[in-house]
């Protein structure tokens, strides 16, 4: 039986127009993601550098080429925005996919921890780092900036990073239930 090739992923949004009252709509601003056997497979497109188009068909390349993919909260935020971004473009969407989404898919804990990326590698004495940003680096991000594209492009790169290493130790401890098939 052959391993599964396993595509780790993340991305940035900021808000493009008012729904109605608070609510805003996403646009994809940074999209990173890497084959967990394959660090060399580090993939990074910026909104402002790469064409919209070009940022979904080359991740849609990559996912449609996995069996499983994975990410921290992947299938009630990026997979969703992912996905609304291709019918926007007139793209096909998203296949069915195995996901392991290590936010979802954690063991059942209570209000004991807060269960974000960022704690959860803390708590386990993981070593990657999360890149913060504070709003005045966002508001560079999401203005498209040269600065700021460098800093989305670290953020994202980075939380990518942290996750491999977040997925791995999970798994090695039994606390995340059986992956689940994302449905579009």
């Amino acid at each position: 039986m052959r391993k599964l090739r396993i595509l780790d992923f993340d991305t940035e949004n900021r808000p493009l127009s008012y729904l109605g009252q608070d609510y805003t709509t996403a646009e994809i601003t940074a999209m990173a993601w890497c084959f967990v056997d394959e660090p060399k497979t580090m993939t990074c497109m910026l909104l402002g550098r790469d064409d919209p188009r070009k940022i979904l068909s080359c991740f849609l390349a990559a996912y449609e080429s996995a069996d499983m993919v994975t990410g921290h909260y992947i299938r009630m935020h990026d997979l969703p925005i992912i996905n609304g971004s291709l019918v926007e473009r007139r793209m096909r969407t998203l296949e069915d996919k195995l996901t392991c989404d290590t936010k979802l898919d954690l063991v059942k804990k209570g209000p004991v921890f807060s269960a974000s990326q960022e704690n959860l590698c803390a708590m386990l004495g993981l070593t990657a780092p999360k890149v913060h940003m504070n709003t005045v680096l966002w508001r560079e991000a999401n203005r498209l900036t040269d600065v700021g594209l460098k800093l989305a492009a670290k953020r994202v790169i980075g939380d990518v990073i942290q996750h491999m290493q977040l997925r791995k130790a999970l798994v090695a401890r039994n606390l995340l239930s059986t992956p689940t098939i994302w449905r579009a």
